[in-house]
């Protein structure tokens, strides 16, 4: 039994540069992952751009969805002018989409035919390219002066409305 076979222990490293990139790979590399995950982590609670924690962007930030507004119930109706100038004219004073152009008989002919009811119709909720003019800034019967004073400039003979009883 003298002639034992000796075998050579040898692990999967056999040179030097073998021994420092293992020490790398297990050591310093799991270090560096483990940094950057932290890093990682910890950069969701830093606050995103433009967000400030001035009072006043927190309340712009958390303010009500929907507000009350207030009118004056005793102020004077709007005359039929006054409402076309504010509001009718953007578009019916240069016949903007296919709006009939103010004092324009024979644009306004085929729309006088069909009465005020459907005119003022038209205008409290819409027609085409013009969006619905109830609920505005102008009371319905405001918008029906002003449509009084489109409609007669361009040949109709309604009568100015009158002003609703108040409830």
């Amino acid at each position: 039994m003298s002639d034992q076979h000796h075998e050579d222990h040898t692990g999967p490293i056999k040179t030097p540069k073998q021994l420092l990139l293992a020490v790398l790979y297990s050591f310093v590399l799991p270090v560096f992952i483990i940094i950057g995950l932290v890093a990682y982590v910890v950069s969701g609670n830093k606050p995103q751009a433009g967000s400030s924690n001035a009072p006043e962007a927190i309340a712009a930030r958390i303010q009500k969805v929907g507000s009350v507004e207030i009118k004056d119930a005793n102020r004077e109706p709007r005359t039929g002018e006054d409402v076309f100038k504010a509001q009718c004219s953007a578009c019916h004073a240069v016949g903007a989409a296919g709006s009939p152009k103010f004092g324009d008989a024979s644009a306004w002919g085929p729309r006088i035919v069909k009465g005020y009811e459907a005119l003022l119709n038209s205008a409290l909720k819409g027609k085409g390219a013009m969006g619905a003019q109830g609920g505005g800034d102008f009371e319905d019967f405001e918008i029906g002066r002003g449509v009084v004073y489109m409609a007669n400039a361009g040949g109709a003979k309604f009568a100015e409305p009158k002003k609703p009883e108040s409830k």
